[in-house]
């Protein structure tokens, strides 16, 4: 039987796309075990897949100051002793790493063990531990046509990234009785990640009244930040979180309000859904989401709110002219080439098995 290790964690946009990829794995016959940390979020993640979980030490690789700088690299050094092992013992044929810094140790060990590794990067830009992997990397993959400028040209593919293929089935009758909404007026979706986007939801909440003359909003604003007070408005319906009902919600929203994490807004392109990217600001992170934002905007997949930029005003212009515009961006996602990401990946992962 052919066997694959996955690896991926750090945090859930490490893993989903490895979760995305596994039906076609076992559709090709593949064996599938799963590299992580020890108590990472990808252990509780991959559990319900009833996939082998090997677990390893794992420290962070950080650009920042930290104590714990001195102590992680022998926490990495003992994972890829870790790595080592269990790949000596499985015996794969080939390993895919979708990065974070639980993945690097999988990586180096699956050269020095002569196993071909294929990995993906999701932003605009390597982040480190990609960067640290990419010389050990048989083939890389990535989401943006700008990411090719800074990869090896004679391993690297755009791929756009493997979504959740249940995403593509959603039922919007079944949102609609979910949200109470009516068939008489379109739907604005507002998504600001798990764990909420405080930003996002002040201007969202801010341009209500206006918005919902227009609009039915289904706000998925984040852990602890529902606000009771606006529960009982006709056409807002507000959740923490959603999972399994999340592709209903899909397949009901004419256009999506949503930050620009790689995954997210791949999962916007292979549903076809016009969107206004509000990306996280260089302030609070890297800088990846308006890099991210910026090229969507570019192929003509986004329009870009940039956060410095979001007012009650500017946000109400963007939905409506988004709204009326909506045609011209769902043509441009449809002639994407980032469409067929999970046969693609596959693909690259069968040519380089059977090298």
């Amino acid at each position: 039987m052919k066997r694959i290790i996955l690896t991926g964690g750090g945090t859930a946009g490490h893993v989903t796309p490895n979760i995305a990829l596994i039906p076609r794995l076992k559709e090709l016959g593949y064996d599938i075990q799963y590299i992580g940390s020890y108590k990472g979020i990808e252990k509780e993640l991959i559990e319900p897949f009833d996939i082998p979980y090997h677990g390893i030490s794992s420290g962070k690789l950080r650009r920042y100051f930290s104590v714990q700088n001195f102590t992680d690299p022998f926490r990495v050094i003992k994972g890829f002793s870790e790595a080592h092992s269990i790949i000596k013992q499985l015996k794969p044929d080939v390993i895919f790493s979708k990065g974070g810094f639980v993945s690097v140790p999988v990586v180096l060990a699956g050269k020095r063990c002569k196993v071909p590794t294929v990995i993906h990067e999701s932003d605009m830009t390597p982040g480190l531990a990609n960067k640290i992997a990419i010389p050990s990397a048989t083939r890389i993959c990535c989401n943006f046509p700008e990411t090719l400028d800074s990869l090896p040209k004679e391993k690297s593919v755009l791929t756009g990234s493997p979504i959740r293929q249940e995403l593509l089935s959603g039922n919007k009758i079944a949102a609609m009785d979910l949200c109470g909404f009516s068939a008489d007026k379109p739907v604005v979706l507002v998504i600001g990640g798990s764990l909420g986007s405080v930003a996002v939801n002040n201007a969202v909440r801010l341009a209500l009244p206006e918005l919902l003359e227009c609009f039915q909003i289904v706000h998925l604003c984040g852990r602890d930040k529902v606000d009771d007070t606006l529960t009982s408005m006709k056409g807002y319906k507000q959740f923490e979180y959603i999972k399994n009902e999340l592709r209903d919600i899909f397949a009901l929203a004419d256009i999506v309000i949503s930050r620009a994490g790689a995954n997210a807004i791949c999962e916007l392109l292979a549903l076809r859904k016009p969107n206004l990217l509000i990306p996280l600001s260089a302030h609070a992170s890297r800088g990846d989401q308006i890099l991210n934002a910026r090229s969507f905007e570019r192929q003509g997949f986004s329009m870009v709110l940039e956060e410095e930029d979001l007012t009650k005003e500017a946000l109400l212009e963007s939905v409506q002219s988004l709204y009326d515009n909506r045609a011209s961006y769902m043509d441009a996602m449809r002639d994407s080439r980032q469409q067929d990401s999970i046969d693609t990946i596959t693909g690259l992962i069968e040519e380089i098995r059977s090298k």
